[in-house]
């Protein structure tokens, strides 16, 4: 038996070589070898080759494979401890004698034998043929259990270094082309690129050294927004003393992870602290104590409220105390509302939350890896060594926030919650708990807010106030506003109209039969004009977080101004806030009254009605958007919006791309929840669709399997075969994306049975290019090239001739990954007439641009540039200044390798001020292209 995992994974049995099988298969194979000797639980290969997708019939499926590597590996394979173990000898498995030589190694170093060290060293190294288990979905070896052992190389390279250093330069000499190739393959190992460093300068490629230490400085700053940590800015201050050319030196020791790192901005996400915040002495005491001299906490701060009660300050004294101590985080705060008990059941889950933190962060988008493990050790690596301050509101249970809390001291974190969160006080977070404001914490509040004056003339009607309003914060902040409406207004009056009220709302202070919330609330409500009264009543439909003005207009199905106006008047009875320039959002207490109300005073025909001009207003403005962004984007056909429902207009890309950003936490929740997907399903999957590119394009494919799980849902609910075809359709891509190809495979499989039963060839043709572009991905050009036949004749047949350019387009671009150039020239040559006849001038300068790649790869590259310059004119024409951007870039690399660097330089800088005018991430890449 002889196996590799070190590079391909390859098995050999008797001499002859095994087919290992499908890639999960393969992926199984890789975690038991490099768990070798070792029992591997079930539960750790389902989440290897499912991760949190897992079907009903996993382990089915892993008996089966199982079974099948049995037959083919014999009797090394045997179960073990509820998993399976496999048994292979030093002999037989790669990984085994590299691990071998590296312990011989670490025993010559300690016998102070460095050289014998360097040459075990570098025999393990050798035994190195590429990424471990190569050849599998890069998903799979990126679990934690696979990429382990990645690791190892890079920190054999370390160790080769090291002992090569003792050993002379001539072993060091040795030790450079592993270490050139460890740099390269990780480029932001800063403690590798150290080594590097130093290495080079000490052999005399004092340049290169140079070069080096530059390039990964530039990475650092550019690609993640890092400034080099203790070891690399030595090994630079060193270089730049030139000590190191002329005399031997060491490497420093390995330093914790995350020193001197910097995110690229110092976000500032606090929302604004109540101007008129009183009370709480003691709370704020206790939670000023939990701070060092430094302000140093080393545990994250929880403000919880006794008894689970909601309403009682927890967010207003969470901002108070955030922005008092903010001068003590120097490197920014961050803020997220978690949406822990939203009425909706729209809780934001951690990578919702991770990606916009890594966001605010400046992490460019191609950066920020798949997985929310991933994430959330990105997230802790930027802000290891640093001082940030992090509020985390209104969260459900440990779970939620586990994954959004800082690795290490430095940090400040305030987490808010209707609950103890005992799971994260038991893992040492400080514990700060509310009550209710007693009596004179609660007219303190109330002089706060209207003056003392006028509670001083009439104290036993504000007394009554203050009962009635049971020391809840909330009740006395939309009592206040009330009275403030009508400062000239007898408070014995008003007094009485709130004790005489008998009705409770016990439910929703969380069993507190003392706060009767529901008078409180009804005080203002019954104060309100009626538009302003079913507006407040009909934002219960909304999946929230926050509702715009078109969205509320919406709702209402009445004009802007005087939807503006009952918002206005929401605001002032502080039944609704404020919380960006033209958004507005309220307390979940005050969403569940309205709910309760609208389902009082609405029929249920009235409800649908209002939620189906919401979901027209979003559906209908997302596909202006659309449109806007990807004027060639196929997308399903739409019912006329009713009446009522505001579609927003937009005159230039950026309006788009900003609307749908703005309203894509709004998107997700009115597709994964709330009345939408029961009472208008299609319209659930039809969102879905229509945002689909968009998410795509940012590169948002955690939300993208979302929301298109939610609408696959939604469609099998409602019996919908087109819906089900759009949804298997997206969710095949975005596996594709996420690198799950059998998945990616069988959604898209699906999706094409579907969309024939529906004879949709539009959607049918497009399904078939996914599919080209799944095999693509997985290098089966031949089965490409076969799914664009398909999608030819499908769009041929139906007279679709956009379909057909776009087509040939692909198609070229499929024989440029081939190789054959000369095919690729002809099929974007047909898609350039094509569209050229149809008055495209999107496609036509896609294809233009296909065309001059395909010169470049051909060294033609004077016409690789004509063909760019082609694209660049219809670009500038149609304004599209991303594209026109990416195309300077295509034409700097063909001056470039035509030898004409000071062309290329004139290029990449004007790509670079349109990216950083865009802010796009693509620019690190084109400054990266100027460094070089």
């Amino acid at each position: 038996m002889r196996v590799t995992v070190l590079g391909p994974l390859r098995a050999w049995r008797d001499g002859t070589e095994l087919e290992l099988g499908p890639p999960r298969r393969k992926a199984l194979l890789a975690l038991l070898l490099t768990q070798v000797d070792q029992p591997v639980p079930a539960d750790e290969i389902v989440e290897v080759l499912w991760g949190d997708n897992a079907p009903d019939s996993a382990m089915n499926v892993v008996h089966r494979h199982i079974g099948t590597l049995r037959k083919a590996l014999g009797p090394v394979l045997v179960r073990a401890s509820g998993g399976y173990r496999l048994h292979l000898d030093t002999g037989e498995l790669d990984l085994l004698r590299f691990r071998a030589l590296r312990a011989d190694a670490a025993q010559s170093r300690r016998t102070g034998d460095d050289i014998a060290g360097t040459r075990q060293l570098l025999a393990a190294l050798d035994l190195w043929h590429g990424p471990i288990a190569g050849g599998l979905p890069t998903a799979m070896r990126a679990h934690p259990l696979i990429a382990r052992v990645e690791r190892e190389y890079p920190d054999t390279v370390k160790e080769a270094v090291d002992a090569a250093m003792g050993a002379g330069d001539v072993h060091l000499e040795r030790v450079l082309m592993p270490l050139r190739r460890a740099a390269h393959a990780h480029p932001l190992d800063e403690t590798l690129h150290a080594r590097l460093v130093t290495a080079l300068a000490r052999t005399g490629h004092t340049r290169e050294a140079r070069r080096s230490y530059e390039d990964v400085r530039r990475r650092l700053d550019e690609d993640l927004g890092l400034e080099p940590g203790p070891e690399l800015a030595e090994a630079g201050a060193r270089l730049r003393t030139r000590s190191d050319a002329t005399a031997p030196a060491s490497i420093p020791s390995p330093t914790a992870a995350g020193d001197g790192i910097t995110p690229t901005t110092r976000p500032a996400q606090l929302p604004p602290d109540l101007g008129v915040f009183s009370g709480r002495h003691t709370e704020l005491a206790l939670a000023r104590s939990l701070l060092s001299a430094d302000g140093l906490p080393g545990r994250p701060v929880v403000i919880s409220a006794i008894g689970g009660m909601a309403g009682v300050g927890k967010t207003t004294l969470a901002l108070h105390w955030a922005h008092e101590v903010a001068p003590r985080y120097p490197d920014g705060q961050l803020f997220a509302d978690l949406r822990g008990f939203d009425p909706g059941g729209a809780t934001a889950a951690p990578a919702q939350i991770l990606r916009g933190f890594l966001d605010a962060l400046g992490v460019a988008s191609e950066h920020i890896p798949l997985t929310v493990d991933a994430q959330a050790s990105l997230y802790r690596s930027l802000l290891a060594g640093k001082r940030v301050l992090v509020v985390l509101d209104n969260a459900r249970d440990p779970e939620q926030v586990r994954p959004l809390l800082p690795g290490a001291g430095g940090c400040l974190v305030i987490v808010t919650s209707r609950t103890f969160l005992s799971g994260l006080v038991a893992e040492g977070a400080h514990p700060v708990a509310l009550d209710v404001l007693d009596e004179a914490a609660s007219q303190e509040l109330l002089a706060r807010r209207l003056g003392t004056r006028r509670l001083t003339e009439q104290p036993d009607a504000v007394r009554d106030i203050v009962r009635a309003c049971a020391g809840l914060p909330l009740a006395l902040a939309v009592v206040s506003a009330r009275m403030s409406m009508n400062p000239h207004g007898d408070l014995g009056v008003l007094a009485s109209e709130l004790t005489e009220d008998g009705e409770r709302l016990a439910t929703l202070s969380a069993g507190d039969p003392s706060t009767d919330l529901r008078t409180v609330f009804s005080w203002s409500y019954r104060a309100l004009t009626p538009p302003a009264a079913l507006l407040f009543r009909l934002l219960a439909l909304h999946p929230g977080p926050e509702v715009s003005l078109d969205a509320a207009s919406s709702l209402l199905g009445l004009p802007r101004p005087e939807t503006r106006s009952a918002l206005s008047e929401l605001a002032g009875a502080h039944l609704l806030t404020e919380r960006l320039a033209g958004r507005f959002g309220c307390h979940d207490l005050l969403r569940a009254y309205a709910g309760d109300l609208l389902q009082a005073h609405d029929s249920q025909d009235d409800q649908i009605l209002a939620l189906r001009r919401l979901l027209d207003h979003l559906l209908h403005s997302a596909r202006h958007a659309s449109a806007l962004l990807a004027p060639q984007g196929e997308q399903p056909a739409l019912p006329d919006p009713v009446d009522g429902a505001v579609v927003v207009g937009f005159r230039t890309r950026e309006q788009a791309a900003n609307w749908l950003e703005s309203e894509r936490a709004v998107i997700l929740a009115a597709v994964a929840h709330g009345p939408a997907r029961t009472h208008l399903p299609s319209r659930c999957w039809q969102l879905a669709a229509t945002v689909e590119l968009h998410l795509d394009r940012l590169g948002r494919w955690q939300e993208q399997l979302a929301l298109q799980t939610a609408a696959l849902d939604a469609a099998e609910r409602a019996g919908d075969q087109t819906g089900r075809a759009h949804a298997h359709r997206a969710l095949g891509f975005v596996h594709g994306r996420l690198g799950d190809p059998d998945a990616a495979t069988e959604h898209l499989t699906t999706a094409l049975d579907l969309f024939r039963a529906v004879a949709d060839p539009a959607g049918e043709a497009r399904t078939q290019r996914y599919l080209a572009f799944q095999a693509n991905r997985d290098g089966r050009h031949e089965d490409a090239l076969i799914h664009y036949g398909l999608a030819h004749t499908l769009y041929a047949d139906s007279g679709n001739l956009t379909g057909q350019a776009q087509v040939h387009n692909e198609v070229g671009w499929t024989h440029i990954l081939r190789g054959d150039h000369s095919r690729a020239l002809v099929e974007c040559h047909r898609a350039i007439d094509l569209h050229r006849q149809l008055g495209n001038p999107n496609g036509e300068a896609a294809a233009w641009d296909s065309l001059g790649y395909a010169h470049h790869h051909l060294s033609d590259h004077e016409q690789a540039i004509d063909c760019y310059r082609q694209a660049l004119t219809l670009y500038r024409h149609l304004h599209d200044a991303y594209l026109e951007a990416d195309t300077l870039v295509h034409i700097g690399d063909s001056q470039q390798a035509a030898g004409a660097p000071a062309d290329a330089d004139g290029s990449w800088r004007q790509a670079l001020r349109i990216l950083e005018r865009l802010g796009h991430p693509d620019a690190a890449a084109v400054r990266q292209r100027l460094a070089g």
